[in-house]
């Protein structure tokens, strides 16, 4: 059975993990898989929008503790082989979610914990159910955030709330997730699929060249100063000005209409 599931609706792609007998906790399968499917969804002209969720009553739990505890999986005696080709090459599932060009919107309709709060806080925007929780528990399992935590959490919270969620290990509810910035929307749980989809379709509606040189741009200028970063964005914006979307754009300004960009 596949580990992660894909479907397609409209210029949206859902990427969804898959163990709900496990709460989707990771294998080495799954993570090639997600890997694999998160490649395909940024090179495919099609999908403008990237919805990342897990199936069940979880997001993602993270390391199969069950697994680990026999001396299986990664985490036990697995880590010597799927799981260690995943850690020791280029090809890990949150580089390839930092690397995309196309937004990723993280559905969180349950736990996620582990792997799991590192693939959520990889995402571009987060949605959360209200019954659905963060925990960060790694400190209390012995290990750190491996895949993408500890680079997040200080720059989405600041130092000092980064080493509180991360040195205490607390649950977070989804209102202390609201509030701390981690999530940008919390809904009801009936309601999050529907949510995701509007946000989805918002942002497919608007120039695809324009959303993805966005999202280049906002993470190359993470490490670059204002200077330089203001000449990468004027040549970015040249390139721009010569797209067939661009010139949508003005005339569907012009006329009073709905633009209708192709991503040319």
């Amino acid at each position: 059975m596949n580990e992660v599931l894909v479907r397609d609706q409209g210029h949206l792609r859902w990427i969804v993990l898959n163990r709900p007998e496990r709460m989707n906790a990771i294998t080495g399968q799954m993570l090639g898989e997600l890997n694999d499917v998160l490649k395909a969804a940024d090179d495919d002209a099609n999908v403008r929008v990237v919805l990342l969720t897990g199936s069940g009553r979880a997001f993602c739990s993270g390391l199969d503790l069950k697994q680990a505890a026999a001396g299986e999986g990664i985490g036990g005696a697995g880590l010597a082989s799927a799981g260690a080709r995943h850690y020791s090459t280029r090809e890990i599932c949150t580089v390839t979610l930092q690397r995309m060009d196309k937004p990723v919107i993280g559905v969180i309709n349950g736990a996620a914990a582990g792997y799991g709060l590192d693939l959520a806080l990889g995402c571009d925007m987060r949605l959360m159910a209200a019954n659905a929780v963060l925990m960060p528990g790694f400190a209390k399992m012995g290990v750190i955030p491996e895949s993408g935590g500890t680079w997040y959490l200080p720059r989405l919270l600041g130092w000092a709330k980064a080493c509180e969620v991360a040195m205490r290990g607390e649950t977070l509810s989804a209102g202390r997730s609201l509030e701390y910035g981690l999530v940008n929307k919390v809904v009801d749980a009936a309601e999050l699929e529907a949510e995701a989809v509007r946000w989805g379709e918002d942002i497919a509606g608007n120039a695809p060249l324009a959303i993805q040189e966005m999202k280049r741009l906002f993470r190359h200028g993470l490490t670059q100063d204002f200077e330089s970063h203001s000449h990468h964005v004027l040549m970015s914006v040249l390139n721009l000005f010569k797209s067939q979307d661009f010139r949508e754009g003005v005339m569907a300004f012009a006329e009073k209409r709905g633009p209708r960009f192709e991503g040319r």
